[in-house]
């Protein structure tokens, strides 16, 4: 029991101190991930009060947010997307990797610096300085909504291969002093098996599943998490990384209609695990030399240069545009979870030296602090590059950048057909269905800039071959619609008052989409005309009162009848 408190009370600090740093940094306008650290420093015995006391355990809680923040990523992952990029991804995926490992373990040695002269020192400064961080990159881009313009395409497109190299460098970690070609080919045979078990599963169980449970969304979020933490189960008892299994989980459904909800509902609670991410970081911080410092502060600028040289070059010569180059590198400028883990694993087998690790560790809090700044600015950061290029004639005048970045920022409400999707009815309801068929018969070019959120699949198919375009939505949950183009919406539509409403009303509904769709016009449905007034004061465009119309149309009609009878 003690044991049990003591872990309450070691969360509890955790929470407490992250909580205040954070509100410190945001009132001195500093990224909050520099508070969850610093916090993390304070609890710990290396800086601080050594206030926490079961750090193992805090740092194993701390996992699932990295299990549900890759999940996530599993589920933003459309492959159908990352498959029209085709030989442009796969190529910077591949020579990302390679090229900087290959830059690191030739170049490193000529900085004559006092670490790296063990025999797996280099190799594995060079695997370490060659990843990113999943966590940081994700949660940055999503707060900026970047994760779906081009850059962010390729940035997230560079990590996922980044994991895949890391999951294939820890299955070679054992055998490094004996590498055995069948035991690193078995490695990689479990990793396909695992894809093709998961995806088989999902798309002749888990589709009826969800079909079954449609109207269900809080049936819908716990089958997600289930599949989640099966898969990570299955991973682990391959000898996977748990981390591996959530990824292939989380793109083994994102071709679902779901996914967007899952998201908006995974999110918050993803938040409250990834805290402890860095509170566990911050925990681990050693006190600092000047030398540990100066090391650093050395490695950090190689990786900063090993990014723009292996990263920029690629998706230019591409024909992605030199702004997406640079973008895509200045967001993957940090140093990867999965490296401290590749480091405490070579660790245990002696092949890397204790220095070695404190400095790998100092470098990627302080390169995890920096790359909040860089991502913050990175548009600005682009553009002086950009502008520093077109003086000696490299201009981001591509084939195809323009048209995808077009669809990048406005492709949300995209349909395939050149088309903007920019007007969001909410919900399938007896309104929406009249308007619908009214559509048919009068207007069925405005079909095509219209997308029909509701939680029922079953009209998926009907609204389809009409030409509109279908999206699961839990209204109770609107955060979820900002995966298919709220954001950029000129005109949001409730077409169901509250007495049908489950789990929100108008008015709460009102307040969600004037912050996610600032630029729209949010016309709702009440069954009051008091509540109506209320709902056009707090800055709704119209509000759909269906007595009121009913009784207007039977007026019309009696009086109408009455003159034509005299």
């Amino acid at each position: 029991m003690h044991g049990e408190e003591s872990l309450l009370q070691d969360i509890g600090l955790s929470i407490i101190f992250a909580t205040v740093l954070s509100h410190i940094a945001r009132i001195l306008k500093q990224p909050l991930i520099l508070g969850y650290i610093i916090g993390g420093a304070m609890l710990g015995k290396e800086m601080g009060f050594e206030l926490v006391t079961n750090e193992a355990s805090i740092e194993l809680i701390s996992e699932i947010g990295l299990i549900l923040l890759l999940f996530i990523i599993g589920l933003e992952i459309n492959l159908a997307e990352l498959a029209k990029m085709g030989k442009a991804m796969f190529t910077l995926g591949i020579l990302q990797f390679t090229l900087s490992v290959a830059f690191v373990y030739s170049v490193f040695p000529f900085f004559g610096l006092s670490i790296g002269s063990e025999k797996f020192d280099l190799l594995y400064i060079a695997v370490a300085l060659s990843l990113s961080s999943t966590l940081i990159v994700v949660k940055l881009l999503q707060d900026k909504v970047e994760i779906n313009t081009l850059s962010g395409k390729l940035t997230v497109g560079v990590l996922v291969f980044q994991d895949i190299w890391a999951i294939l460098f820890m299955g070679v970690q054992p055998n490094l002093n004996n590498p055995e070609i069948l035991k690193i080919l078995t490695s990689v045979g479990i990793i396909v098996l695992l894809i093709a078990f998961s995806f088989s599963v999902s798309r002749y169980v888990l589709a009826k599943l969800y079909k079954a449970c449609a109207s269900s969304p809080e049936l819908i979020l716990l089958t997600s998490i289930m599949w989640c933490f099966l898969v990570c189960g299955i991973a682990g008892e391959a000898g996977l990384s748990k981390e591996m299994g959530a990824l292939v989980a989380g793109m083994s459904i994102a071709a679902f209609p779901y996914g967007a909800d899952v998201i908006s509902k995974l999110i918050g609670i993803r938040d409250f695990f990834v805290t402890l991410f860095f509170v566990a970081l911050g925990l681990k911080v050693p006190l600092p030399s000047l030398e540990v410092i100066g090391l650093s502060a050395a490695i950090i600028t190689l990786m900063l240069f090993v990014r723009m040289i292996t990263i920029a070059p690629v998706i230019i010569k591409l024909n992605k545009g030199v702004r997406n180059g640079f973008l895509t590198a200045l967001n993957l400028a940090q140093i990867s979870e999965f490296s401290l883990v590749i480091l405490a694993l070579g660790a245990g087998f002696e092949h890397i030296t204790p220095k070695l690790q404190a400095v790998i560790l100092t470098s990627t809090i302080i390169a995890s602090v920096l790359s909040t700044y860089i991502i913050m600015f990175n548009h600005n950061i682009a553009a002086t590059f950009e502008r520093l290029l077109a003086r000696v004639g490299i201009s981001d005048q591509t084939e195809d950048t323009g048209k995808e970045e077009k669809a990048s920022h406005g492709g949300h409400g995209g349909h395939g057909d050149g088309m903007v999707r920019d007007i969001i009815v909410l919900g399938y309801f007896r309104i929406a269905r009249a308007f619908v068929e009214y559509l048919e018969d009068l207007s069925p070019s405005l079909i095509k800039r219209i997308i029909i959120a509701d939680y029922n699949p079953a009209f998926k198919d009907e609204l389809t071959n009409k030409g509109f375009q279908w999206a699961y939505a839990d209204l109770a949950h609107p955060d979820s619609l900002s995966h298919i183009g709220l954001h950029d919406a000129s005109m949001v539509i409730c077409t169901i008052s509250d007495s049908f409403l489950k789990g929100t009303n108008n008015n709460r509904l009102l307040s969600t989409l004037s912050k996610l769709a600032p630029n729209a016009k949010i016309i709702l449905t009440s069954d009051e005309p008091g509540e109506a007034k209320k709902l056009v004061a707090d800055g709704a465009q119209k509000v759909i009162i269906p007595g009121v119309i009913t009784g207007e149309f039977l007026y019309e009609y009696i009086s109408r009848g009455m003159r034509n009878n005299n």
